[in-house]
């Protein structure tokens, strides 16, 4: 159990860059998912006896591209069988790459992001293929992130596939005028992937920072294909910003600890200045409107702030007031009712909250309770915030979330004696 554990943990990380060589292989992202799952069959048939090798993503995908080429050579033999002419064709190469054309982007990983972002795609199947495939979430994870069935996601996936398939989309970065319209889809699936590994929906760890850190390096790629795209620049800023405080998100055993209980001695001032400068860039652009430069300004204020107590909580409740404006959603409005709740008092923000528990899209999402708790905690009504407090732990699937939820209610049960 421990050595499957282990192959998950692992196939969850290198999963994205094996689909997306396959992909570039055989041209089909539903072949391409079949061979890398393959692979991994493989290794946890063989691992648990062998062992694990010295570099197991190298194994996987060693395994997985000789599993593409004997297809390959399966078919290309099978072709030729039924040529009624014979002529002269290429040899397969083992060792021969494919070579990007002059400016063209040579990486993988985010021209499998910009097919399955394709505009034969429905956004909601765009999003869930392309968080299958390039955030290794499973279904379930996805179903939780975007407040949706299990069932509902799994038939985005599997129809998403076969329209890929049966369009013969093309495995590249578009170019010119055919960008732009492909940028927003893009945008948001780079967002969620980040946001998953910021805050793991489940599993034992709380993040998962490789996935945030492959998040950033594409948002950094996008951002020099179109450098005049302000969104583009907002995203890195954003993602810059809450990149810099992993060091300080967890303790030493790995438990959470909050943004206004961090050590921000442990923030990466680093990529807070690459923030900053994303951001000026998205001001030079005149962009400073759109969703994610609104919300990289927001995490600019934390980032600007030296201690907790100096935070810029009304300048956050105003930026999230103009969020709303240009993307309402009940989530926005939670994280507003959050921010207005540390401007002007928890009443305010309960208020927000109460009205938030009639939403139905809300009706399994952890942090609503969460939150609700917390304003209650404040407001001295311990036994209510002990009860949203357990209601929040019941709803996540994040074990570590889970007994931070859980060390809240114990508080206010104890702080009520």
């Amino acid at each position: 159990m421990d050595t499957h554990r282990t192959i998950d943990a692992i196939w969850r990380i290198e999963s994205s860059r094996i689909i997306a060589h396959l992909t570039r292989m055989v041209r089909d992202i539903g072949l391409a998912e079949d061979l890398a799952q393959d692979a991994l069959v493989t290794a946890l048939e063989r691992w648990p006896e062998t062992g694990m090798p010295e570099n197991p993503g190298g194994w996987l995908m060693t395994v997985a591209k000789r599993k593409a080429l004997d297809m390959l050579r399966r078919n290309k033999l099978r072709d030729r069988k039924y040529e009624l002419i014979g002529r002269e064709q290429e040899p397969w190469a083992d060792s021969e790459p494919d070579v990007p054309e002059p400016g063209e982007v040579g990486d993988d990983l985010l021209r499998l992001i910009f097919m399955t972002c394709h505009p034969v795609l429905s956004p909601e199947a765009r999003v869930a293929l392309t968080l299958r495939l390039l955030g290794g979430l499973t279904t379930a994870e996805i179903a939780h992130a975007y407040l949706t069935s299990e069932a509902t996601v799994a038939q985005r996936i599997v129809r998403a596939k076969r329209t890929l398939s049966a369009t013969r989309v093309a495995f590249e970065i578009p170019q010119g005028p055919e960008l732009k319209p492909r940028l927003s889809s893009v945008l948001e699936v780079i967002y969620l992937m980040f946001n998953e590994g910021y805050a793991a929906t489940s599993g034992s760890q709380w993040i998962r920072p490789l996935l945030c850190q492959e998040a950033l390096r594409i948002g950094r790629i996008l951002a020099e294909i179109a450098p005049a795209e302000p969104e583009v620049h907002g995203l890195v800023a954003l993602m810059e910003f809450q990149a810099s405080r992993f060091k300080a998100r967890v303790d030493q055993r790995g438990e959470p600890v909050l943004l206004m209980d961090q050590n921000r001695g442990l923030w990466d001032y680093l990529l807070i200045r690459r923030g900053f400068a994303a951001l000026e860039r998205v001001e030079q652009l005149g962009g400073m409107t759109g969703p994610y430069a609104i919300q990289a300004a927001i995490s600019a204020c934390h980032a600007g702030a030296p201690k907790a107590e100096d935070t810029d909580w009304i300048r956050i409740s105003a930026l999230y007031e103009a969020l709303a404006q240009v993307s309402p959603s009940p989530i926005v409005e939670l994280n507003r009712a959050v921010a207005l709740s540390m401007a002007f008092g928890p009443e305010i923000g309960l208020e927000i909250v109460d009205i938030l528990q009639a939403e139905p899209s809300l009706k399994g999402y952890h942090l609503l309770p969460s939150v609700r708790g917390d304003l209650l905690f404040k407001l001295g009504r311990l036994d209510e915030a002990c009860q949203e407090f357990k209601r929040a732990a019941s709803l996540t699937d994040n074990q570590r979330e889970k007994q931070l939820l859980l060390s809240r209610a114990a508080e206010c049960a104890s702080s009520g004696e």
